[in-house]
């Protein structure tokens, strides 16, 4: 009994881990604009279609959508490709308006998702964080 009580007490501690590498689900966005450095805010929802995860970022009113790929660590290699529950990374490709970018993110421990990004002609990177919600 106490050996079972023990494992099942170690399940729920390793379970939180586990659940938090998916990078589907809606999010806040909080970040930088590459050129001045002004901060926005916003929502993005990211979804698994198939082999790849649909991103759509909502900023102030704009859409922007973008085609993503998973990526996770296996023992001391990252391995990227197919879009899987296990991601613990994306990269995302995108187009808003006239214009396109590529963005890169990693889940961090506290559940949220840190990356870079920047656009088509851009000089800059910058940062933006997804918040679950």
């Amino acid at each position: 009994m106490y050996i079972r009580t023990i494992i099942s007490a170690c399940t729920l501690l390793i379970l939180p881990g586990i659940a938090l590498a998916d990078p589907t689900g809606t999010f806040k966005v909080v970040g930088k604009n590459a050129d001045d450095g002004s901060t926005y805010t916003g929502t993005v929802k990211i979804t698994r279609t198939g082999a790849t995860y649909k991103v759509v970022w909502n900023i102030g009113g704009t859409e922007s959508v973008g085609t993503g790929l998973g990526s996770r660590f296996d023992g001391h290699d990252i391995e990227s490709g197919h879009a899987t529950a296990d991601d613990t990374g994306i990269s995302v490709g995108y187009v808003s308006k006239d214009s396109y970018g590529i963005a890169v993110y990693y889940e961090q421990s506290n559940g949220n998702w840190e990356g870079v990004w920047s656009y088509g002609g851009s000089k800059g990177v910058t940062n933006e964080t997804w918040i679950p919600e």
